[in-house]
């Protein structure tokens, strides 16, 4: 009797959600990753993005020892798993014990996990085994607990595959329906090292070209990869979409600011390894040093990914290391296609591309120094680029002040608000601003604020351009506000 064999099926193939079947390739830190599990009583930690391979290599390195089904496998997103973390802990025979998604687990817990790795290394026991899958940086915050944990447990670091190992998954799943894909370069190219989203592209690839299941004859794929970047793209849209406009937007909306979440998204959605250090974007990006710092500095980014069920899904903040991770590859994927223009306008911003690496810079004298603090403090909470003294201290000690100084009033911010109290013009400092700024005011780039305690005709030649007016008698807290919003409408106007 003729045997009739089953033909392959596409979901079987290019899987995209489960353990490969066909198309497993093992990852660069395979051969580190065998090592570290077979060792007894030393503890693992594995980490990297999501979507790189992790559980897969673990769950195949645990069938090739022959050990998986004696495997206690936890996830830290499960309440009852969580409450089983902590009481294994103080188990006697605890056996291999492999917790997921470990950087979800609260700091007691943890520093409970880094106590008993320490100690289950020391002892060398051989019934007890810790393994740790977690996101970056996941094996430098365990060893913040414990210090001298580091040199008791083995840090394997996933990266992005390698386009060989993209080109080889997509290989073995051309092999397994025999089919030739034509745009396998594209995929390669936008899988960004991430196999989970090589699977799902091809397997886009191939419900585009009606191929459901493995076919008699060598079959050649053509299709348009443009045309399934935008299939993809629009079927996570309906569920990232939402999400990605609540965090651009962040914890209280100003259209006219400087848009620090969306511009987080943005860096993070092209950085190489799907986490961005708030620091380092910092760094590189110093036009948003006030407005990414503060909602670091004040706990609202915090807030916003912990206040949002939907948000932490898809992406975590370390706010002690100061890390924004991706934790679903899909969301990484449709985060680095967004139209980033089109987007910030769709969802109110008035704009994301800023003339000035200040939006506005402050000039004013010493006595007058409650009015300035409490102005750059509203400026700040609307999302702007402000120039006040005490904020670049640091930045100022040994260098030149003028230097320092000059090409801010001269260029560098958009406009220049200064406070013409009556002590302006006898301080050396105001004296050495007002030289840099002077010549802007044709160019409706400073905007005074008169102090109604100033002599008459102190400051004549600044009633050429239209100004504020601060009188020392009525409430600071109310005329701040009043001068905020007055800026905050100037500057949305210069952005439309």
């Amino acid at each position: 009797m003729e045997t009739i064999t089953k033909r392959k099926l596409l979901e079987d193939v290019f899987k995209t959600g489960g353990l490969p079947t066909y198309t497993f390739v093992k990852p660069v830190e395979y051969a580190s990753l065998l090592i570290a599990l077979r060792t007894p009583g030393r503890g693992v930690v594995v980490e990297g993005p999501s979507g790189i391979g992790k559980t897969t290599a673990v769950t195949q390195i645990l069938n090739e020892l022959g050990i998986s089904d004696s495997v206690m496998s936890l996830s830290a997103r499960k309440r009852d798993d969580v409450a089983q973390i902590k009481a294994i802990l103080s188990g006697a025979d605890l056996g291999t014990v492999i917790i997921d998604d470990f950087h979800k687990l609260d700091d007691a817990t943890t520093q409970e996990i880094a106590d008993f790795m320490k100690v289950i290394a020391d002892e060398e026991r051989q019934d007890a085994k810790i393994v740790i899958l977690g996101i970056n940086r996941a094996g430098e915050s365990l060893v913040r607990f414990a210090h001298d944990l580091n040199n008791r447990i083995e840090v394997v670091k996933f990266e992005a595959n390698p386009p060989e190992k993209i080109e080889e998954l997509l290989r073995l799943g051309e092999d397994a329906l025999n089919i030739t894909i034509n745009v396998k370069s594209d995929v390669i190219e936008a899988s960004n090292g991430g196999f989970y989203i090589a699977q799902v592209l091809a397997h886009e690839v191939c419900i585009n070209a009606e191929i459901f299941e493995e076919q008699a004859d060598r079959t050649e794929v053509n299709t348009s990869f443009e045309l399934i970047r935008g299939k993809v793209f629009e079927r996570l849209a309906r569920t990232f979409r939402q999400r990605a406009e609540r965090f651009a937007r962040g914890t209280r909306f100003r259209r006219e600011g400087r848009a620090p979440y969306l511009h987080l998204l943005h860096w993070l959605g092209i950085s190489d390894d799907w986490s961005l250090s708030i620091d380092k974007a910092i760094r590189e990006h110093p036009q948003h040093r006030g407005s990414i710092g503060q909602i670091a500095d004040k706990g609202y980014l915090n807030d916003l990914i912990s206040g949002d069920e939907e948000i932490a899904a898809v992406l975590h903040y370390d706010e002690r290391a100061r890390l924004l991770t991706v934790e679903d590859p899909q969301f990484i994927y449709f985060a680095r296609n967004i139209f980033w223009a089109k987007f910030a306008s769709e969802i109110g911003f008035l704009g994301i591309n800023f003339p000035s690496r200040y939006d506005i810079a402050l000039s004013f004298a010493g006595t007058d120094r409650a009015v300035a603090e409490g102005l750059n403090q509203s400026l700040q909470e609307m999302e702007f680029e402000v120039f006040y003294d005490r904020n670049e201290q640091h930045r100022i000690l040994a260098e030149d002040v003028e230097d320092y100084l000059r090409p801010i009033y001269q260029s560098d911010a958009q406009y220049v608000v200064v406070l013409l109290g009556p002590d302006f013009p006898k301080r050396i400092w105001t004296k050495f601003e007002s030289e840099q700024f002077r010549e802007r005011f044709g160019t409706g780039a400073v905007i005074p604020i008169w102090f109604k305690n100033a002599p008459p005709g102190m400051f004549d030649e600044s009633t050429r351009v239209g100004g504020l007016e601060y009188d020392p008698e009525s409430d600071l807290n109310d005329q701040i506000s009043h001068f905020a919003d007055t800026l905050r409408k100037k500057i949305g106007e210069s952005r439309e």
